[in-house]
């Protein structure tokens, strides 16, 4: 591989989203225009829960999605031409302040613009898979002075957030087709996509401490506007929690970076290394211990805070909520995993300076008091979004567990949970998108027989959160059995055990209200009488993909297996 050809695809993940972001803030949308305004009442808090008109006979049955039907079933899909928008999602169960748009004799057509989304993630995914080809036999790659460096361990993340992308971004416009109503809106939405999916391949592909912490805040300075993109009180309390917290646990991680600069200066390495984690990795023996300790305890506890390990977990279940079904299906499904890829990077350069305890500790503590509060909040959990909110604490307090027992097993396990986590959390999040626009509430009480309501969209979200439990032959049954077995092996049996019976309540809230919400019959059995709401080809499309690609990945890494053992290898130790 020639040095042009390196720094091509080291750059391409990076610049790609950034050039679709620039174009999208210099131009919009293409083919979007703006609905018309009518005299449709808004929505309030009166009309949100009182019960609909009887229908007569001249009347279209339902209307779910953009599409309705008397007599016929009903499709749920991003919109065909010509059709009127359908009603806007609730982002709970109060008033939805923003006003309900009706198209005008000029319908507007699909936002086809939406679609070139979706060259990114491609592009992410391009460069991951040619990096794999290359970079587990011949080591790490390196570009533009060592600034940007692939190893396994940076292209096994890139092909997580490239997968989990295109799933999001391929979504994207069922999904955007029933938010806010206008071109504006839509345009600021891709805008930001596009810079948060360059943000976190910046982080992953950063060779430098100081440009990785950069490139994680700036995710949080992104994905702040897109939790609060509805504009309703609940999104934009939400977004300022999120901004707030994890901008408090950024600080602490700067801190502590700060500090693991200030011992390498004091080591004898160069300023202009000091940052440069091969070199730190390298020369990790010549640190500080009192200095190192204290720099760790303070990036775990930040970085910590931005994957959502406790304590400073609180964001998460009121972002990941609110946020557009596509935007928490990328912050579950990638943005925790890259925060705490991160925190891993820092994880060698201890271990080498004060060896493995100091770190195991801080670890299996946080992640056990993640697994025990997610575990509560599961078992008293009544609205489905912030349910699915806890069930990501719940896996990245396992796949911080794998990588405080150390071993390159615990660590492979480690890193294919992420990648399964990351596919079945994005389906179950764009289910919930769907289900949110049918049932117009997030509680999980109001949501009954989907399975008779809309059998394609029942279907998947109950194969997503078949996956999110472990069961075969989804990818995470191999990655959680891969954790107990190196846990027990490692000798560390009795905090393995503990993490199991947590598992297990966990495990047991999922159940009981997903089986509430999928079997059964439906609140109002007339809702059927006309015929089930059916997922459109391109709303289905992005789910069966998820579930087929974790159910893949389950059964066999393949070609993958090379790079995953070689990552392991990077940040496990023997």
């Amino acid at each position: 591989m020639t040095h042009a050809t390196t720094a091509l695809l080291l750059t391409a993940p990076i610049a790609v989203p950034l050039a679709a972001s620039a174009a999208h803030a210099a131009t919009g949308l293409r083919g979007v225009r703006p609905y018309r305004r009518t005299h449709a009442p808004r929505y309030s808090a009166a009309l949100a829960h009182k019960p609909p008109p009887p229908r007569t006979p001249a009347e279209p049955a339902r209307t779910t999605g953009s599409g309705t039907a008397a007599g016929g079933p009903v499709t749920l899909t991003g919109g065909p031409p010509g059709a009127p928008p359908g009603p806007p999602p609730f982002a709970g169960d109060g008033p939805a302040p923003a006003p309900l748009f009706a198209a005008g004799h000029d319908a507007p057509a699909r936002p086809a613009g939406t679609w070139l989304g979706l060259v990114s993630p491609a592009t992410i995914l391009f460069c991951g898979a040619a990096l794999a080809a290359t970079v587990p036999d011949r080591g790490p790659v390196t570009a533009y002075g060592r600034l940007l460096r692939a190893d396994a361990l940076t292209v096994w993340l890139l092909l997580a957030v490239g997968a989990v992308a295109a799933l999001a971004c391929a979504a994207g416009p069922a999904h955007l087709a029933h938010e806010r109503a206008d071109a504006g809106a839509a345009r600021r939405y891709n805008l930001l996509v596009q810079a948060f999916l360059a943000a976190m391949s910046a982080a992953v592909l950063a060779a430098n401490l100081g440009v990785l912490w950069i490139a994680i805040e700036a995710t949080t300075i992104v994905t702040a506007f897109l939790v609060g993109h509805r504009r309703t009180k609940a999104s934009v309390e939400a977004a300022w929690k999120y901004v707030v917290i994890c901008s408090a646990g950024i600080a602490l991680a700067f801190l502590g970076t700060v500090l693991l600069y200030y011992a390498a200066r004091q080591a004898g390495i160069s300023e202009a290394s000091a940052l440069d984690w091969p070199t730190l990795a390298a020369h990790a023996d010549r640190l500080d211990p009192a200095v190192t300790r204290l720099a760790m305890s303070l990036i775990v506890l930040g970085f910590g805070a931005k994957a959502g390990l406790a304590p400073l977990h609180a964001w998460l279940p009121d972002a990941h909520s609110q946020a557009p079904a596509p935007v928490s299906a990328l912050m579950s499904g990638v943005l925790l995993s890259v925060a705490f890829a991160g925190l891993l990077r820092y994880k060698v350069i201890a271990d080498a300076a004060l060896g493995a305890g100091w770190t195991r500790t801080l670890l299996a503590g946080a992640a056990l008091l993640t697994l025990a509060l997610a575990a509560v909040l599961l078992l008293a959990q009544r609205d489905y979004k912030r349910m699915l909110a806890y069930s990501s604490m719940e896996h990245m307090s396992l796949i911080a567990l794998g990588t405080a027992i150390g071993t390159p097993l615990a660590v492979s396990a480690a890193l294919l949970h992420i990648a399964g986590h990351g596919l079945a959390k994005t389906v179950a999040f764009c289910a919930s998108g769907h289900i949110l626009r049918i049932r117009r509430s997030t509680r999980i009480g109001r949501v009954r027989g989907l399975l008779a309501e809309a059998p394609a969209l029942g279907t998947t979200f109950g194969l997503s959160v078949v996956a999110l439990l472990g069961l075969p032959p989804f990818s995470l049954f191999a990655s959680e059995l891969g954790l107990a077995r190196a846990g027990f092996t490692a000798g560390h049996g009795k905090v393995v055990a503990v993490a199991l019976i947590l598992t297990l309540a966990s495990f047991a809230a999922l159940v009981t209200r997903t089986a509430r919400m999928v079997l059964g019959p439906p609140p109002e059995p007339e809702a059927v009488a006309d015929g089930p709401v059916r997922l459109g080809p391109a709303a289905a499309a992005p789910l069966v993909t998820g579930l087929v690609a974790a159910a893949a990945l389950g059964v066999a890494t393949g070609p993958l297996t090379r790079l995953l053992s070689a990552a392991g290898e990077i940040i496990g130790r023997h």
